[in-house]
């Protein structure tokens, strides 16, 4: 993957439609994707040298991924909001362009706004994976 800009990193919502659509939610200025797998210790003492051992493909795997900046329009807003209030599982798609696009439902974990007097009102966002999420290379 060759260096990119951060602002080519979208985050879209679908929805809910059985032929989804997708729609940017936000011009984010900051973003973080963090892909997590928790391990389980299967260590015993018959370990070799006492050294820990992790069972191969039992951990737990998630997806969490915040986000701050301003809407895109009043809809998208009111997307991110409804999907906060209603704590259902919306599909979200986090695409990086010329790399990887990472697609399934997600929780709106956190929503924070704010904003000074004399600038934009800014959100802050978390979303944490509901299922299985998806990994397309692109």
């Amino acid at each position: 993957m060759a260096a990119q800009a951060g602002k080519d990193i979208l985050l879209k919502i679908s929805d809910g439609a059985p032929t989804p659509v997708f729609t940017t939610v936000a011009g984010l200025r900051a973003r973080t994707i963090s892909l997590n797998a928790k391990t389980i210790d299967a260590t015993d003492g018959d370990s070799t040298g006492r050294w820990r051992e992790l069972l191969a493909g039992a951990g737990v795997r998630s997806v969490a991924v915040s986000g701050a900046g301003v809407f895109r329009d009043a809809a998208s807003g009111a997307m991110v909001r409804d999907s906060f209030f209603a704590q259902t599982a919306r599909v979200w798609r986090l695409v990086i362009p010329d790399f990887i696009q990472l697609e399934g439902p997600f929780l709106v974990a956190a929503l924070e706004y704010a904003g000074e007097h004399d600038g934009e009102a800014a959100f802050a966002l978390s979303l944490a994976s509901a299922g299985a999420v998806t990994f397309t290379a692109i």
